[in-house]
């Protein structure tokens, strides 16, 4: 469970080529400011040297709501797919990652690719700062270590990842992710480009429209579904915060009615690449921390607040190093039984 319940730059080259590609591969074009000029399977393509360790697909992993996330894809060439509602329209993003080369190849097709290539060194942490976390020497130091590729997202994108936290509240991780799914395949936006199937979560005027039964159907309570609603109504609001710094995000997102500390920080961890976000109220976080710092079978949020104190501005970098080691405090009892909302 998450959120009280069981339970993400140095040179650039552009190129000027351009021409049609079959769907399996996209046609290089003058690099990230392009347009699909070869036709609805060509891309714009930016090609990006991270000049530091880089673990694309752990990077990317807290963006995927699920392994049937609708919106996120890998490929069996290791490519990740990412279809987005940016401030320039709906687009797709493909990265692939070139070691042998020293680089990463983006993608990107529709309205929105410019924005998303332009955005590529944030997603994939060129604006996160690891070396300011010190472990000490033991199993934390090898941790950080054995994470040296991890790096923080940043979506530059705040309702992409609200609405899915909310979503996740106080419910089982199987729950959410098939809301997630549900909703976003029932008032999504096919995604522009080559891959079929791949779905664009709604616009915040889409998801104002959803009828109550059609969040009934979805799994989705009252109490959630009203706070999306609300979220959504304050969406320009809301997308501020992603230019903002820890304390003023934090205060932005939570004054909406339904939006708490767990909630704005796993929406933060990923709009912002906030090093310092963390959940409290996680179901399982505070024994993990509290197993992994202090030995300690059982930990509330204080507790583990404490022993992430002088961890501070990376106490996120930190959970999510330890999460990254299969670290779990012993479990007792029967795992939760998930809600069925659609028989209320």
């Amino acid at each position: 469970m998450v959120g009280g319940r069981c339970r993400r730059c140095t040179a650039v080259s552009g190129t000027s080529t351009g021409g049609r590609a079959p769907r399996a591969a996209a046609a290089e074009v003058p690099g990230p400011g392009s347009s699909d000029a070869g036709g609805p399977d060509a891309g714009a393509v930016r090609h990006w040297r991270p000049g530091f360790p880089l673990d694309v697909a752990r990077t990317l992993l807290p963006l995927r709501r699920g392994p049937a996330d609708p919106s996120y894809r890998r490929t069996a060439d290791g490519a990740l797919w990412r279809a987005s509602r940016t401030p320039g329209g709906i687009g797709t993003l493909r990265v692939l990652a070139r070691p042998s080369e020293g680089m990463v190849e983006a993608t990107a097709w529709g309205p929105g690719a410019q924005w998303l290539l332009d955005g590529l060194p944030g997603l994939l942490g060129a604006q996160d700062d690891p070396a300011g976390l010190v472990l000490p020497a033991g199993p934390l130091r090898e941790a950080q270590r054995g994470a040296a590729g991890v790096r923080l997202t940043r979506t530059g994108l705040v309702l992409e990842s609200l609405v899915p936290a909310i979503l996740e509240q106080k419910v089982t991780t199987g729950e959410a992710y098939r809301a997630w799914s549900t909703l976003l395949r029932a008032f999504g936006t096919p995604a522009p480009g080559p891959a079929e199937g791949l779905w664009v979560a709604p616009s915040a005027r889409d998801w104002s429209l959803v009828p109550s039964w059609e969040w009934h159907r979805a799994g989705v309570d009252p109490k959630r579904s009203a706070t999306v609603q609300r979220a959504v109504r304050l969406a320009p609001r809301l997308e501020e915060a992603s230019a903002m710094g820890h304390e003023e995000s934090f205060a932005r997102l939570t004054a909406v009615p339904g939006v708490g500390v767990w909630t704005a920080a796993e929406t933060l961890q990923r709009s912002n690449g906030d090093a310092d976000a963390v959940s409290v109220g996680d179901f399982h976080l505070p024994n993990t921390v509290g197993w992994a710092l202090a030995g300690r079978v059982r930990s509330d949020d204080a507790q583990m607040l404490a022993l992430l104190e002088p961890y501070r501005p990376h106490r996120h970098r930190l959970c999510r190093i330890l999460l990254s080691t299969g670290t779990h405090a012993p479990r007792f009892g029967p795992r939760l039984t998930p809600n069925d909302h659609r028989r209320r």
